[in-house]
C-alpha cells in the first residue's frame, strides 16, 4: 500500500463516541442532534455518535452514577429513533439478587427498548446479564467500567466473552498501548475506552465507589461514599480530566487509537450539568471554528437549563 492509499484510509476510519444523559440531558440533545444532522461541516467528519446512555432516576438496576432523569422514555427513546442513534440503559448495579430480577420499571424500559433494533444495556452483574440475553435478546450487552477492570489479563478475557459488543476498561489501561496493539482485530472492535476521567489515578477506593452508588439506587441506607483521592472535594473539572495521564484527547484519537485499529470511545458525564456535557460535544465532535456557532445556538435557547 503506498502513502497515499494509507492515508485514504486512514481518513476513512471513524470513531464512534458514547455520550453521557439519555434521559438525564434529553433536552441538550433535542437541540443538539439537529444540528450534527442539518450542519454536518461543522463536525469531524470521521467523528460519529454511536450511542447515548443513561438511566432515569430510581432504577433499581441503575448503577455508576445514580440516575437523575426523569424525562419520559417514549419521547427520549423516538428521539433517539428519530435520529438513528443506538440508546443504551445505565443498568451496572454490582450488588443485584435474584429477586431484584422481576422489578417491574427496570424490565418495562427494557421491553420498550428491544422492540427497535440497535439498542443495548450496559451491565455489571452477570446475573443480570444472564437474565437480558434469556429475557431481551434483542439488546446487546456492554461490559461496564464499574467492574474496575485495572489488570491487562483480566481485561483480555473480559473481551473474550462472547456475552458483550462491547466493553469498557478501566480507565488506567488507557495508555498501556504496548499490549493494546497486540491484541486481536476482533477484540481491538469491542473496546471502549473511556476517555474523560477525572478520578485520580492511583486511586483505590473505585470499586468502593460504585458499590455504594449500587447500595443507594437499591434503596438501602448508607452513608455517602466519601472520595479522599487528591482533588476529590472538588468535583469533575474537565480541565483537570485533561491532565490526568489517563485522558484521550481528539489528537491521540486521530493519530494513535484510530490506525492501530480502536474507533469505540465512551466520554463520562451523566452526573454533570448540561453545560459541561455540552462542553464535551465541543471538544470531541465540533470543528474549533464552528464551536461558538453550536455554543450559541444552545445557549440562545431560553427552553434549556444549562446548568
Amino acid at each position: 500500500m503506498n502513502r497515499a492509499e494509507t492515508a485514504t484510509e486512514q481518513k476513512m476510519q471513524k470513531a464512534y463516541f458514547h455520550l453521557p444523559g439519555l434521559f438525564e440531558f434529553y433536552e441538550l440533545y433535542r437541540l443538539f442532534l439537529p444540528l450534527f444532522r442539518e450542519h454536518r461541516e461543522w463536525f469531524y467528519e470521521n467523528f460519529e455518535i454511536g450511542s447515548i446512555y443513561g438511566a432515569p432516576a430510581d432504577c433499581l438496576w441503575g448503577g455508576g452514577r445514580v440516575g437523575f432523569g426523569d424525562d419520559a422514555s417514549e419521547k427520549v427513546f423516538s428521539l433517539m429513533r428519530e435520529y438513528g442513534i443506538s440508546a443504551r440503559l445505565t443498568f451496572s448495579n454490582s450488588l443485584l439478587r435474584e429477586e431484584h430480577l422481576s422489578d417491574r420499571k427496570c424490565n418495562a424500559l427494557c421491553a420498550a427498548l428491544s422492540r427497535f433494533s440497535e439498542n443495548g444495556v450496559i451491565v455489571h452483574s452477570d446475573l443480570l446479564a444472564d437474565y437480558l440475553k434469556a429475557r431481551y435478546p434483542e439488546l446487546y450487552l456492554v461490559s461496564s467500567t464499574t467492574k474496575v477492570l485495572t489488570d491487562f489479563d483480566d481485561f483480555t478475557k473480559e473481551l473474550d466473552r462472547d456475552d458483550f459488543r462491547y466493553v469498557v476498561p478501566d480507565f488506567r489501561l488507557n495508555k498501556a498501548l504496548d499490549r493494546l496493539e497486540k491484541l486481536s482485530d476482533v477484540q481491538k472492535r469491542k473496546v471502549e475506552f473511556l476517555c474523560n476521567e477525572c478520578c485520580y489515578i492511583g486511586c483505590t477506593d473505585r470499586k468502593a465507589c460504585y458499590e455504594n452508588v449500587s447500595r443507594k439506587n437499591l434503596g438501602e441506607d448508607c452513608e455517602d461514599h466519601i472520595c479522599r483521592s487528591p482533588g476529590g472535594d472538588e468535583g469533575y473539572r474537565f480541565s483537570r480530566a485533561m491532565e490526568n495521564p489517563s485522558f484521550i484527547g481528539i489528537e491521540e484519537i486521530k493519530n494513535t487509537y484510530l490506525p492501530i485499529g480502536f474507533s469505540q470511545f465512551k466520554i463520562e458525564g451523566r452526573s454533570l450539568g448540561s453545560a459541561l456535557v455540552l462542553e464535551f460535544l465541543l471538544y470531541y465532535l465540533t470543528k474549533p471554528e464552528h464551536q461558538l456557532k453550536v455554543r450559541e445556538a444552545i445557549y440562545l435557547d431560553s427552553g434549556l437549563d444549562l446548568f
